[in-house]
C-alpha cells in the first residue's frame, strides 16, 4: 500500500467512519437480542433495558479502573444528565416499538430520520459547517430510508411511530456527547451514560412490574450489554474522531445490517424497494466521505 493509502487510513476521517459502522455493527447485535427476549421469551421491554444497560454498566468499570477513578471527573455534569434523560426515554420508545412487532428493518429504516436532527443541530448549537453537498447525501440517504419503509401502505402501524420518537431523541443526544468531547475522552463519556441511565431504567422496571432474568434469558441479557458497552464506546469515538455531521450518514449503513438480521432471524421478508433504498444509502454514505476527504486534502 502506498503512503497516500496508508495516511487515508489513519485520518481521522477514517477513523470516525470506522467507529460508526462498528458501533452499527454493534447495536445489530443488540436489537436482534432486545427481539429475541421480548418477543420470544417474554421479558418485558423495560426489564430488558435495565438489565441490558445494567450489564453494560458492569462490564465497563474495568475501563474505570484502569484509567482510575479521575476518568470519571467532569466539569459538565448537567450535560450529562440532560443527555441521559435524551438516551433514556429514546431506549423506551425504541425497546417498546420492537417488543410491539415492528419488523427490524422498518424501525432502522424510521430512525434514518436522525440525521437530519443531529446534522441540523450540529449547524444550529455546535457551529459546525454543512455544505450543500452534505445535505444532499443525507438527503439521499433519508429518502432511500423512505423508499424501504413506504409509510403510505397499510402495513404501517402507530407503533412505527415510535422509532421516529427514538431517532428525534437520540439525534439530541449524540449532539451533547458531541459537545462533550473536546473536553472529556470517550471512556469518560461512556461510563457517564452507563452509571447515570441504570437507575432510570430501574425507575421504569420497577414501575412496570420487575422482572429477574434467569436461565437462557439471562444469557442473552449478558451478552447484549456486553455488546452494547463496547457499541456506546465506539460511537463516542466515532464523535470524538470527526464531525457529527460527517459521520452521521455511516449510521446509515445499520439498515442493511438489521434488514439482514431480521430476515435471518425472525424471517421478516423485507417488504417494497428493499434494495433500492439500501443502494441509496449506500450511495449517501460513500458520497459522504468523498466530500470529506477532499475538505481535508484542500485543508
Amino acid at each position: 500500500m502506498n503512503q497516500s493509502g496508508l495516511n487515508g487510513i489513519s485520518s481521522p476521517a477514517f477513523r470516525g467512519a470506522a467507529f460508526m459502522v462498528l458501533a452499527g455493527l454493534g447495536f445489530t447485535l443488540v436489537n436482534v437480542v432486545t427481539q429475541h427476549v421480548t418477543m420470544n421469551l417474554g421479558l418485558s421491554p423495560t426489564a430488558d433495558a435495565f438489565w441490558q444497560y445494567g450489564f453494560a454498566l458492569l462490564f465497563s468499570l474495568p475501563v474505570v479502573v484502569k484509567a482510575g477513578f479521575r476518568a470519571l471527573a467532569t466539569r459538565r455534569p448537567l450535560t450529562h444528565l440532560a443527555r441521559v434523560a435524551l438516551s433514556v426515554f429514546g431506549v423506551q420508545a425504541w425497546v417498546m416499538g420492537l417488543a410491539n412487532g415492528v419488523p427490524i428493518w422498518q424501525a432502522i429504516a424510521l430512525v434514518m430520520t436522525s440525521p437530519f436532527f443531529v446534522t441540523s443541530g450540529a449547524a444550529l448549537f455546535l457551529g459546525e459547517k454543512v455544505t450543500v453537498e452534505r445535505w444532499g447525501a443525507i438527503s439521499l440517504g433519508f429518502a432511500g430510508a423512505m423508499v424501504i419503509l413506504s409509510p403510505w401502505s397499510d402495513a404501517f402501524s402507530l407503533y412505527s411511530l415510535l422509532p421516529v420518537l427514538a431517532a428525534a431523541l437520540w439525534g439530541g443526544a449524540s449532539l451533547l456527547t458531541k459537545s462533550l468531547l473536546p473536553k472529556e475522552s470517550s471512556a469518560t463519556v461512556t461510563v457517564w451514560l452507563l452509571l447515570l441511565l441504570t437507575p432510570v431504567n430501574a425507575a421504569f422496571s420497577v414501575a412496570a412490574g420487575f422482572q429477574w432474568p434467569d436461565g437462557e434469558v439471562l444469557g442473552w441479557v449478558a451478552l447484549s450489554g456486553l455488546v452494547m458497552a463496547l457499541a456506546q464506546y465506539w460511537l463516542a469515538k466515532a464523535y470524538e474522531s470527526a464531525d457529527a455531521a460527517y459521520v452521521q450518514p455511516f449510521d446509515d449503513l445499520k439498515l442493511p445490517l438489521n434488514v439482514a438480521a431480521g430476515w435471518i432471524v425472525f424471517g421478516y421478508a423485507p417488504e417494497g424497494y428493499l434494495w433500492l433504498g439500501a443502494a441509496m444509502i449506500l450511495i449517501a454514505s460513500m458520497a459522504n466521505i468523498a466530500v470529506e476527504q477532499r475538505r481535508l486534502r484542500a485543508a
